[in-house]
């Protein structure tokens, strides 16, 4: 495989290892596909929902061979509506987070109309949720890039803007009073959050992106929301073009016990990119 990256750990202490397993392209000539910004794996790893930037929901199934992606199988395919029905368009399409709670409630982010929605995966209609003071704020291309569902069902987002100036970004938490900021996770360097979930132990994984002169750098942070302050590990970090523009992340535990990292890149719907299916398992 041709993933190029490195695995940092902390001394001291034994640290996880990231494997890499699969390295799969997913290839399509129709029209709607590519601009993968969202993407919710089952709990056994078999299928999975990705959801593109302009508003196309995929339902597909991954084929393995020893353990290794080699093919997608398409499911369904459709648009994504609001609460009426309608179809979403002009600029309301702009999904960029997926996050699914353990009772199958799911939640969609966007950019651009920056808002977090319910979302009927079945159907692609979506419910627009109140927002936090904050989003109205956001930049058109810097707003709810990731979202996480925590075991207790809480509802997590980061913006894709840079750290402030105090070299943190925050972290919103949806609670019974609606958004407030649960954290702020130091940001270091020049990577920017696009993709967040949660193991079963309540850990937070973060896929966070820079771009170079030489093509798309990958990192992955696990945060412990629970120590105080937060306590941050880099699991990995790429060197650029190493993969495409990966932008979502989801994490499983496979039928060993060991959790799996899946993501999938952004093509942005240029012939140059790819959609890059890539799978790492963590052993600790």
């Amino acid at each position: 495989m041709s993933g190029l990256a490195i695995c940092l750990a902390s001394a001291g202490r034994a640290e996880p290892r990231l494997d890499l397993l699969s390295e799969f392209t997913w290839e399509l000539s129709d029209p709607w596909f590519g601009g993968f910004s969202a993407l919710e794996v089952t709990g056994d790893g078999a299928t999975f929902i990705a959801i593109s930037d302009r508003a196309t929901v995929v339902e597909g199934r991954f084929r393995r061979e020893e353990d290794v992606i080699v093919a997608v199988d398409l499911l369904t395919i459709g648009p994504l509506r609001d609460a009426g029905g309608t179809p979403l368009r002009d600029g309301r399409g702009d999904a960029e987070g997926l996050a699914v709670s353990a009772s199958g409630q799911a939640y969609l982010s966007f950019e651009n109309k920056h808002r977090v929605t319910r979302l009927d995966p079945a159907a692609g209609t979506t419910e627009d949720l109140p927002g936090h003071a904050d989003f109205a704020g956001f930049s058109h291309n810097t707003g709810l890039e990731a979202l996480a569902v925590d075991p207790d069902g809480s509802l997590f987002a980061l913006s894709e803007a840079k750290a402030g100036d105090d070299g943190r970004t925050p972290l919103y938490r949806q609670g019974p009073e609606g958004w407030k900021i649960a954290e702020h996770i130091p940001l270091p360097g020049p990577f920017v959050p696009v993709g967040a979930d949660f193991d079963e132990e309540g850990r937070l994984y973060l896929l966070e992106r820079a771009l170079s002169p030489l093509g798309f750098r990958s990192r992955i942070r696990r945060v412990d929301l629970s120590q105080t302050p937060v306590t941050v590990e880099v699991l990995l970090s790429t060197i650029p073009g190493a993969f495409d523009n990966l932008e979502a992340l989801s994490v499983w535990r496979d039928p060993e016990g060991q959790t799996r990292l899946v993501m999938i890149s952004d093509d942005n719907f240029l012939p140059v990119q790819r959609t890059q299916i890539v799978e790492y398992r963590v052993s600790e």
